[in-house]
């Protein structure tokens, strides 16, 4: 059987003109992903024939992008019943909703949810009793283990937030079932995280304020690989670019790198614009904003929008101006602060999130890692694991196959000197 095509074969079957609209563009939005996703088109071939997901269901919350669209199809082509919901209620792409319940998916989302819309479409996945429970953030992943339910096989996290959420209900309470953390997978985070993230965040950024960014004084709040690569970015458009740390190898890293490395508290007054990349809370603060540059603009490109004070800015000023679609000035204290996409992922919510080609190495993983799951949790133990190396690399060489690289390899001598070296001491 092939993997089902995204064409339909018989007129669509929608309540309106304006959701047949919807299915056609989300459609074309599956099409143009799929055609520069090879890595998981590749998978998906490989097991169409045995439909090792037939009769597990699936419960996902990912942001519905074109791009986990075409997860979500490739696991429905191997046989898996699938239930979604969004990760991020500012990042619903309501074509892509359309086109997924017309390909039979059970789609628990809409744009534009408020707070408890969004967290009763998560709770509404948790009601279908998922074998596997694919998440973006932890929050599916901490509701089941809040509800106790039962008959989950194991799970996967997307994210760097997700994994520290993961780890920390390990530490307390313990996990229900085994969570593999794809974030962690080299073939992800060395190229999601830092090339996707880096380039849509700083996209995000343009899109959003149409500014300049040569010559600015940018700050980057964290240098993990997120941090890493919107420094890359920005400093490839001529930004002038200072990093913030609390690690010192990363700190130095960075220094290494040619950034210029300050205390927040320094760089405050001087910087034009402040992007925090930390998944931690509180990086921005209320006592920040006293000493924070006037006109500053704001940005987000952590998971969750903790990362600056905005419930401290909404406190202050409860009616800030729009400036434009996405831009909030704030008037604090005879200060201009601007916020940009109240805080959500600028990548996100002011762009159009990673691009296709590095969301297909990171959702390869999650196939892949849901196949481990379902063939090995009854060894795994309720606990976290990294991806295993096997499926790190296999994700790599198909990758480099896509764009018709090909690399050398070890002979049987090297491969001798290199396990039998420590005779020669």
């Amino acid at each position: 059987m092939k993997i089902q095509s995204s064409s339909p074969k018989k007129p669509l079957a929608v309540k309106s003109n304006t959701s047949r609209d919807l299915v056609e563009r989300g459609k074309l939005e599956y099409e143009w992903a799929t055609s520069l996703m090879k890595v998981i088109i590749k998978i998906s071939k490989k097991y169409q024939r045995s439909k090792p997901l037939s009769n597990f269901n699936l419960g996902f919350c990912l942001h519905i992008t074109k791009e986990t669209s075409v997860l979500i199809m490739a696991a429905k082509a191997l046989g898996a019943q699938i239930s979604i919901c969004s990760a991020n209620p500012l990042s619903i792409q309501a074509e892509i909703i359309e086109f997924l319940r017309y390909n039979e998916i059970n789609v628990f989302a809409k744009k534009d949810p408020n707070r408890k819309e969004f967290f009763e479409n998560i709770i509404k996945v948790s009601n279908t009793n998922p074998h596997v429970v694919i998440d973006d953030g932890a929050e599916l992943h901490s509701i089941i283990h809040q509800r106790k339910i039962k008959g989950v096989y194991g799970g996967t996290e997307e994210t760097t937030s997700g994994i520290f959420r993961i780890l920390s209900l390990q530490s307390t309470t313990g996990l229900d079932y085994p969570i593999i953390g794809v974030n962690n997978a080299k073939s992800k985070s060395f190229f999601d995280n830092r090339y996707g993230t880096g380039q849509s965040t700083v996209y995000g950024v343009l899109r959003t304020l149409g500014i300049l960014i040569a010559g600015k004084r940018f700050v980057v709040c964290g240098y993990g690989w997120v941090g890493r690569g919107v420094s890359s970015c920005l400093r490839g458009l001529g930004a002038m670019v200072t990093i913030t740390e609390v690690d010192p190898i990363k700190a130095l890293e960075a220094h290494m790198d040619g950034f210029n490395v300050q205390r927040l508290e320094a760089i405050l007054p001087k910087g034009d614009c402040f992007i925090t990349c930390t998944g931690q809370k509180d990086v921005i603060s209320r006592y920040d904003f006293d000493i924070i540059k006037n006109g500053a603009f704001l940005a987000n490109a952590g998971h969750f929008d903790v990362e600056i004070d905005v419930a401290y800015l909404y406190s202050q000023d409860n009616h800030p101006n729009q400036l434009r679609p996405n831009v909030e000035s704030f008037n604090i204290k005879g200060k201009k602060i601007n916020l940009i996409a109240k805080g959500r992922v600028i990548n996100l919510v002011g762009g159009e999130g990673n691009s296709p080609e590095v969301m297909d190495l990171s959702f390869s993983n999650q196939l892949l890692s849901i196949l481990f799951i379902l063939k090995n949790y009854k060894k795994l133990g309720r606990e976290f694991h990294q991806v295993p190396k096997k499926i790190d690399d296999q994700v790599a060489h198909l990758a480099l196959s896509s764009f018709g690289i090909k690399i050398d390899k070890l002979t049987r001598d090297q491969v001798d000197y290199q396990t039998k070296a420590y005779l020669n001491y």
